[in-house]
């Protein structure tokens, strides 16, 4: 059996001149929940359908359960469940019908099916609603049927391509408990998301942008030690104005903006809030708070991102041939 579920290596994808996905590398634990995020057009969809064995990488290694990506497409197939960010349904189906044809498609006998039906009703919370077509679903219900209809089989991985988006936050909640469910039931869990927050629920995450991963490892990993220097919550008036004068400073080593306040790193805490009172002051800004805070997910990305990331146009899509 293979030490991991998943071993990537020097993977990648072009289209033409394009490079979606730029010789990446990594490998996923069984049993755990991998995070693979990155902004919309980062290459995490044409990646993980590589791996799924529905696109033929251009150059590079990867094993999914075992098997090749390239010398053993079927069987990779057979050994995954796979989600996409358009949940795969078919409307014009009912519930019942859906997770019926979903058993067969993955090669399951009816008694199989049957007996599995109401496990994926009770975890969709579709119990008594099997004859609602699925066109007149929530996208919440819809969500967690499709994740049902993916796992259906059991299988021993589950790729989850932007499985949320679109998902109200409460809907986005009960989807990560179900998640989680089944990797305490021994299930690797690969998801794909630009949803920041919904990192902390991964075991292992790797960042990607324009087609090359920039980052890795586990969320407090990321949050500890890729930002060295201190950075501060600023509270202010203006904050949009205030961004933009404090990206001009050469002694801001990256700022955005979160909500109503801004993160800004310095290289050094106290001459920064002084530099930080000064330059806003000058401005006529008033600043209200300055905190030093432990970096967010998101420092993270925009720090690696500015950082570390080659230059090179970001692609302009999930790569399309």
């Amino acid at each position: 059996m293979p030490a991991n579920a998943v071993e990537v290596k020097s993977l990648s994808k072009r289209f033409g001149a394009f490079t979606a996905v730029d010789a990446v590398s990594f490998s996923v634990e069984k049993g755990e929940i991998f995070g693979f995020l990155g902004a919309n057009g980062a290459g995490k969809s044409t990646t993980i359908r590589m791996l799924c064995a529905l696109l033929d990488p251009t150059s590079g290694t990867a094993s999914v359960g075992g098997f090749d990506i390239r010398r053993e497409p079927e069987k990779v197939k057979r050994s995954i469940g796979y989600m996409s960010q358009r949940f795969s349904l078919y409307d014009d189906l009912t519930v019942a019908e859906n997770i019926r044809f979903f058993g067969g498609a993955y090669g399951l006998n009816r008694g199989t099916v049957a007996s599995r039906l109401p496990w994926v009703l009770e975890m969709a919370g579709l119990r008594g609603r099997e004859g609602s077509l699925a066109r007149t679903l929530s996208v919440g219900w819809k969500q967690r049927l499709a994740l049902g209809c993916a796992v259906l089989h059991e299988p021993g991985i589950v790729f989850l391509d932007e499985p949320t988006g679109g998902v109200d936050p409460a809907s986005r909640r009960r989807f990560w408990e179900l998640i989680n469910g089944l990797s305490e039931q021994g299930m690797t869990i690969f998801v794909t998301t630009h949803y920041l927050d919904e990192a902390e629920y991964c075991n292992d995450i790797r960042l990607i942008h324009a087609g090359r991963i920039v980052a890795g490892g586990s969320p407090t990993e990321l949050k500890t030690a890729a930002i060295r220097h201190p950075i501060l919550e600023v509270a202010c008036d203006r904050p949009v104005e205030a961004l933009e004068i404090l990206q001009k400073e050469p002694w801001v080593v990256d700022t955005s903006i979160f909500g109503l306040s801004l993160h800004v790193g310095v290289g050094e805490e106290a001459e920064g809030r002084r530099l930080l009172a000064d330059r806003l002051g000058r401005a006529g800004i008033a600043v209200r708070r300055v905190d030093r805070i432990m970096p967010s997910l998101e420092d993270v990305f925009i720090h690696e991102i500015e950082t570390n990331a080659a230059p090179g146009p970001a692609a302009a899509g999930e790569a399309k041939p």
